[in-house]
């Protein structure tokens, strides 16, 4: 929607005609003036002063018309757009172990590894998480921060996306990770602490066990969503037959289960894309993101064109003016030689 936010000053549009009607008028005797004709003006028409001069008057009512409007601070307001309110502080903690590289899972009708599956879905629920601050931590034999809490969604899910198995070792160190999360929550005002932890083993590393890391989450009052990822079974072919295992064996369901009760959270399985998918669904549920709080109009200013309008017509008639004085001294030498 066009409008001017100082609607107001379209009143100095007539302005100038107020000046002019207003202002005494000169005494015709005191500019009378003895005229004497001269030779080289008297073969111009005397119908060409009249038209510049209403030329020139139409000019400048332009010009003056356009500044009154760029003062006016044109304007142009878009849609409304929702602000949703300041959401939650949310880490998200992956496991980035050699057991990630296992091969027992089903994205799009293809087989891939349990790290291409968690990116696939996590990426997604990333996309979703407007208004929450997110974080990326990546752990192995030790955990670091891959992204601070941000708004930037985009930036998160990009990180998410360059990890790869083996970055920071082989083993896995979920009390580092934990603890590490803990630590970023320091000093932060909110009442919406939230870490989704996602692992396929147990903690085999790292300097802090995970029952260290459990009581600070639970002192900084934190909510771990724990999520064990991993088929159940998987199928083989040996040169005795075949024969069915369970690549899951190494997870620590009883350490993820705690983890996620006593701080108020939830254990999750997920084994393959479709569960969690659900689960991330689930997740929106239980950690909602919150609703619109204000709605925000975009605003374009644009006192910027009728001022242009102005400066470029101005520049134009000065440099018309000065061409046309440029012609008529030529004009004046040329005629005064020929005399």
């Amino acid at each position: 929607m066009f409008e001017f936010a100082w609607i107001w000053v379209l009143a100095a549009l007539p302005l100038p005609l107020l000046v002019y009607f207003l202002l005494p008028k000169k005494n015709q005797s005191e500019s009378a003036a003895l005229l004497v004709p001269n030779y080289l003006t008297l073969g111009t028409s005397s119908t060409q002063a009249p038209r510049r001069a209403r030329g020139r008057l139409l000019l400048a009512s332009l010009i003056w018309c356009c500044l009154v409007a760029a003062a006016a601070r044109p304007q142009w307001l878009g849609e409304p757009i929702a602000i949703p309110n300041e959401g939650r502080d949310l880490m998200i903690a992956v496991d980035l172990s050699g057991s990630m590289k296992q091969e027992d899972m089903q994205v799009e009708g293809s087989t891939v590894n349990r790290l291409v599956m968690t990116k696939h879905v996590l990426t997604d629920f990333i996309e979703r998480r407007v208004g929450d601050r997110l974080g990326l931590i990546l752990f192995a034999d030790t955990a670091y921060l891959q992204a601070p809490l941000t708004f930037d969604r985009s930036t998160v899910a990009t990180l998410l996306d360059e990890a790869v198995i083996g970055l920071v070792g082989e083993k896995t160190a979920i009390g580092d990770a934990v603890g590490l999360a803990a630590k970023r929550y320091d000093n932060k005002e909110t009442s919406n602490r939230v870490l989704i932890l996602l692992t396929d083993g147990q903690n085999t590393a790292g300097n802090l066990s995970p029952e260290q890391a459990n009581e600070l989450a639970v002192n900084k009052n934190i909510t771990i969503y724990t999520i064990g990822v991993g088929a159940d079974e998987m199928v083989i072919n040996s040169l005795f037959g075949r024969r069915s295992y369970n690549p899951s064996q190494d997870l620590d369901e009883k350490l993820l289960t705690q983890l996620a009760e006593s701080t108020g959270g939830q254990y999750f399985r997920a084994r393959d894309a479709e569960e969690m998918e659900r689960i991330y669904a689930t997740l929106d549920t239980l950690e909602p993101i919150q609703g619109e709080g204000q709605k925000l109009r975009p605003l374009t200013s644009l006192f910027f064109l009728p001022l242009g309008v102005a400066i470029i017509i101005s520049i134009l008639y000065a440099l018309v003016y000065l061409f046309t004085q440029w012609l008529s001294r030529s004009s004046t030498q040329t005629k005064g030689e020929q005399v």
